[in-house]
Order: C-alpha cells, then structure tokens, then sequence
C-alpha cells in the first residue's frame, strides 16, 4: 500500500483517539474484569513485577488490565492526543499511586536507549493502522528483553482487503453525517447476515476483550491506514527479529472478508542468544 505521507504525523490517521474517549464513558467493572480475562489469556497468567508497555493504548482498558494482573511497571504510549487523555484519565480513576505513565508518541519514534527493554511489548490492533506495519512490528520487536514477550494483534489478510484499503480512507476523510449512514448500513447488513443471533451477539460483545460492539464498528469502518497480514508472513518476519512463538489465536480460515477481517493473536518470545 502507499505509505503515508508523514506517518509521525498523527493527522494522517483515522480519529481513533475520540472513538475511545467516547467508550471510556461506558466502562464499568464488568468490562475491566473481561480486559484482565482477555490479557491473562493472551500473557499465559499474571503479569507480576513485569515492566509492560502497551504501543497504541486507545482507552487505556488493557494499560489498566495490566496493572490489575501486577505489573509492576506500565508505559502507555498512542500518537492520538485524545487517546492518551482519556488513558491517564482512566489509569487516575482507577490505578491512583500504581506505578504506570502515558505519552504522546509513535511507535516510529521509539528507541530501547530511551525507554530501555520491556518485560511484555503489547499492540492489540494497532500497528496495522501505522502506515507501515512491517517497520512498526520491527520497532515494537526492538523493545523486548531478552526472554521477554511481544503480544500483537493484526488483522488477517483477505481477498477483500483491496476494498476495505478504499473504503477506510474514504470513511475516515468524510464527515459525521457520511459516517453515519455508512455505520448505519453497514450494521443493518450485519444484522441481516445474523438473523436472530444479532441481538445476542451485540449484548455479549463485551466478552470480546471487554470492548462495545458500535464503538468497534466504527473503529473497523475508519481504520485509515490499513494493512493485514496471514498467519504465515508474522511467522516468516519474527523468526528473521529472533523471536520464536509461545502461543496464538488464530481466527477460521477467513478467506472473503465481506464483513472484514478479524484480528489474529499472538505471543512470540525474545530468543536468549549464548
């Protein structure tokens, strides 16, 4: 895909930052308690005296997670300004006195020299929203200690990626009312597609890592800039980085991607070199 222009720049990118401040406004102990669910799946277990940095902490819900499951460090890092307010609104609400920050800044800027190594790297549907995935996972790759975890989500590839690439930028560039009817459409067909299982489908959505159904949408649909990736490719590009896989989640084989593509999962650990 063309890169962006100034990938530092964070107005070439989707408004993801005010789609979460918009969810944080809903969280309730009931979906903090399914973020510490979906992260303790995911880091194998508790998280005690690790050093965790969360790359692009939209709501700040896993930066939180995180603490709940004892780390005893968390650096919560985004590009969008709205994003890390509403992280460091979150974390002073409910991790007052825990050891934990948040700041402004791409993954592109990152370097182990300033921020040292960290004990777990985790970017859960992100860093194919940078402009250039391959740099940003090599980045994010960089930051891990020797023997320590990189925890990533990206979405996988499908034949209908090329519409998805033409659709997101269109939806990211237009106004309110436009994103509307599009989110609106799109929800209907959906629900079309569900029959009698959406109304279940949407009131347990917050069982997905403890996120809202209609802010997810909108994230899907304006997810400007867009890249996926198979299963195979993440497999070929970490053992080239020196990591090897501990675990993964791997969506059924999706091959169209009409309604999009789903985020694969995985864990991959540093190799100790002699």
């Amino acid at each position: 895909m063309a890169k962006s222009s100034d990938l530092l720049d964070q107005k070439s990118h989707f408004a993801f930052g005010r789609n979460w401040a918009s969810y944080a406004k809903l969280v309730t102990d009931s979906q903090v308690e399914e973020a510490v669910s979906s992260l303790t799946r995911l880091a194998g277990g508790e998280l005690t005296g690790k050093r965790f940095l969360d790359i692009g902490c939209g709501s700040g819900l896993h930066a939180l997670a995180a603490l709940r499951l004892g780390a005893r460090e968390v650096v919560a890092l985004d590009i969008d300004a709205d994003s890390v307010a509403t992280t460091r609104q979150l974390l002073q609400a409910h991790a007052a006195g825990e050891h934990w920050s948040v700041k402004e800044a791409s993954v592109f800027s990152l370097q182990p020299d300033a921020l040292g190594h960290f004990d777990v790297v985790y970017s859960w549907g992100v860093l194919h929203h940078t402009g250039d995935m391959y740099r940003a996972l090599n980045v994010a790759a960089s930051l891990v200690r020797p023997g320590g975890e990189f925890i990533f989500a990206l979405y996988r590839r499908t034949k209908l990626c090329w519409v998805w690439k033409i659709e997101k930028r269109w939806y990211a560039g237009v106004g309110r009312t436009a994103q509307s009817w599009i989110r609106g459409a799109y929800i209907r067909l959906f629900s079309l597609m569900m029959r009698r299982d959406f109304k279940s489908y949407v009131a347990n959505y917050g069982q997905i890592r403890g996120m809202d159904f209609y802010h997810d949408v909108h994230d899907w649909l304006g997810g400007w800039p867009y890249e996926s990736i198979s299963p195979q490719e993440v497999e070929q590009l970490m053992r080239q980085l020196g990591m090897r896989e501990v675990r993964s989640f791997i969506h059924p084989r999706k091959e169209l991607g009409l309604f999009g593509s789903g985020c694969d999962e995985f864990v991959y650990e540093k190799v100790v070199t002699p």
